[in-house]
């Protein structure tokens, strides 16, 4: 069977055709899920946020310039509703208070050395403890796949800003993940280049 390309789609439900949207919707809807599960690591709070983003995104469809791909405008519009949910919705335990604490004398990838040491569930609860900005740039550059360019733009912040909060939340993951007891974790590893930076 033929499927429409998203370009397609928007502009037929732009148009009034309501099967388009629905498609449009059904085809997002999974990932979008998993997200906003990610982000708040509540059932139903997931829901509710899922929710939140489509309503979002039928209220601005109108405005998507398709010089971008439709999925990265998306979860920019998915962000945005994220930060809004944290702003109604604080959670009960941050760990902006908790200091930095970097071994200067390492030599190995922050990322890499978390990446193997810890289990994508306990990973996923502690990514909980994270302010939201850190969370976002987490979850973007580990579950989006997404270069640090690519986060700078999506969240509107400089490329350093991205590195710097996302080697603080790795640093602060540390924390609290118990190094020796976990298995390799199932989470994904962006291979961008430019992730590699100094760790200072």
């Amino acid at each position: 069977m033929f499927k429409r390309s998203d370009d397609v789609l928007i502009a037929q439900a732009l148009s009034g055709k309501k099967s388009a949207w629905i498609t449009l919707v059904k085809r997002y809807e999974k990932s979008i899920f998993n997200y906003a599960l990610r982000m708040v690591n509540n059932h139903a709070d997931a829901m509710d946020l899922m929710q939140d983003i489509f309503v979002a995104l039928f209220r601005n469809l109108h405005t998507f310039r398709a010089e971008s791909p439709f999925k990265g405008w998306l979860f920019k519009i998915a962000h945005y509703r994220c930060i809004e949910f944290y702003r109604k919705k604080r959670p009960m335990q941050s760990l902006d208070d908790v200091p930095e604490q970097i071994d200067e004398h390492s030599n190995e990838c922050p990322e890499q050395t978390l990446v193997e040491q810890q289990q994508s569930s306990t990973l996923l609860q502690a990514m909980q403890r994270l302010p939201i900005k850190q969370k976002l740039v987490v979850e973007l550059k580990f579950f989006q796949q997404c270069t640090f360019d690519d986060i700078a733009q999506q969240l509107g912040i400089s490329t350093n800003t991205a590195k710097s909060q996302l080697y603080s939340a790795l640093d602060k993951l540390k924390l609290i993940l118990p190094a020796n007891s976990l298995e390799k974790t199932a989470m994904p590893v962006s291979t961008d280049n430019s992730s590699e930076v100094n760790h200072v």
